[in-house]
């Protein structure tokens, strides 16, 4: 059976931090805490972030969510994602790499899928609805490496915009997108919009 497909304990009430703070205390963790979900869920969960820290890697587009680089390691990336009212990622996976997810500002719906069949080279696939869950600023999450695949939606109904971050174990630049209504997935580049608070070049 493995985890649940997207854990979601709540923020213990400590203070929240600022982005800073929150980058100093990630680049403290060894290498082997990047291969399991539980400490870095933790350290989610103990340091929030205040959102008035994030001004810098904040960018909205109307037409598509915008991806920022915040910092960058051999070990991790940590990223802000801006999500405009109604906009929502592909299906995707991470590449086999563990990702964890908070949301400092807004809420977001998480929706897991299962992969039942996989033939990139053929570009075929066949998913099924595994859960949704709803995270917001109490409410970070870890993907289940056992069941990585999800898309991430900020809902109309939520009536705001929202700011996720990621943390991403090991960088990589692409990943598989699936459409589970036409049955058929293929690899994609990922580009961020920002790198460090300034446009790229």
């Amino acid at each position: 059976m493995g985890l649940p497909a997207l854990s979601k304990p709540a923020v213990s009430s400590k203070s929240v931090v600022s982005i800073q703070d929150f980058v100093a205390g990630l680049r403290k963790f060894p290498e082997a805490s990047f291969d399991r979900t539980d400490s870095i869920l933790e350290f989610l969960q103990t340091m929030p972030v205040a959102p008035d820290t994030l001004g810098p890697y904040l960018t909205w587009d109307g037409q598509h969510y915008t991806r920022n680089l915040i910092d960058k390691t051999e070990r991790y990336e940590l990223i802000a994602i801006c999500w405009e009212v109604g906009q929502t990622s592909s299906v995707h996976n991470h590449r086999d790499q563990h990702c964890w997810m908070a949301v400092p500002i807004g809420r977001l719906m998480v929706e897991n899928y299962r992969v039942l069949r996989q033939d990139l080279n053929q570009g075929t696939c066949q998913l099924e609805t595994a859960d949704r869950l709803e995270m917001n600023p109490t409410h970070p999450c870890a993907v289940d490496p056992l069941e990585p695949v999800h898309r991430v939606s900020n809902l109309r109904e939520f009536g705001q915009r929202a700011v996720s971050l990621h943390v991403y174990s090991r960088p990589f630049d692409s990943c598989v997108v699936y459409s589970p209504e036409q049955g058929t997935c293929g690899e994609i580049k990922l580009h961020y919009t920002t790198e460090y608070g300034k446009p790229k070049k």
